[in-house]
């Protein structure tokens, strides 16, 4: 687990990548267009990229949400709270973070009502996780904590085998006068290895510990 009660896990989008969701209701069409959105100017690229691309729509309702809390919605001439605020939802209930949804609305002349743009908002929304999911659109980012630790030599094959027995994906060590193991822990769990490696060589192991940061795992 992160240190602290932080998250230590979440959903997103890869980068460069875009999702699409369509619903259509009484000929008005809703197309839902999901990517990666880690700032508030990525989100504001999308949108602006988006209402470029469907200048000639009526609507084009955008929503995202950032993994530091901050989110926002609009349901920009929409009717309040049946179109933003629905999408925002949809992301909320999926797990997302650092992505933005913008939902594009052709109107098909035959007014919907309140319920009716929820649904259909939402309909898209989920149309385009569907397509994000079914395409493997969606990675889960984890905190994890590197973890650098030196060892002589003969010890080297033992270390090894503790680190993958805690849970660690190693990546290539680098051969001085010792090994020096580079190793990814689930944030939390290197403490473990640790502990398990300073009662095993009779002493504090010589390790340096990063900052734990978001990663595939």
């Amino acid at each position: 687990m992160a240190a602290d009660g932080a998250q230590d896990s979440y959903i997103t989008m890869r980068s460069g990548v875009e999702a699409i969701g369509e619903f259509i209701d009484r000929k008005s069409r809703f197309i839902a267009q999901l990517v990666h959105a880690a700032s508030e100017e990525d989100a504001a690229q999308h949108i602006a990229a988006v209402r470029a691309r469907h200048y000639d729509a009526r609507h084009n309702v955008p929503a995202w949400i950032l993994l530091d809390g901050r989110e926002r919605q609009s349901d920009d001439g929409e009717p309040s709270r049946t179109s933003g605020m629905p999408t925002l939802e949809v992301l909320r209930g999926a797990g997302l973070k650092d992505v933005c949804c913008v939902v594009t609305r052709y109107f098909g002349g035959t007014l919907l009502g309140p319920g009716g743009l929820v649904r259909a908002y939402s309909a898209a929304a989920r149309a385009a996780i569907d397509d994000a999911r079914a395409r493997g659109l969606l990675v889960e980012m984890t905190s994890v904590t590197p973890v650098h630790v030196a060892v002589p030599y003969a010890r080297y094959e033992t270390a090894l085998r503790m680190a993958r027995d805690a849970g660690a994906h190693d990546l290539p060590a680098d051969f001085a006068a010792d090994v020096t193991l580079n190793l990814v822990f689930r944030s939390g769990e290197e403490r473990a290895f640790i502990a398990a490696l300073t009662e095993a060589f009779g002493g504090e192991p010589d390790a340096l510990v990063e900052e734990a940061r978001f990663a595939e795992f």
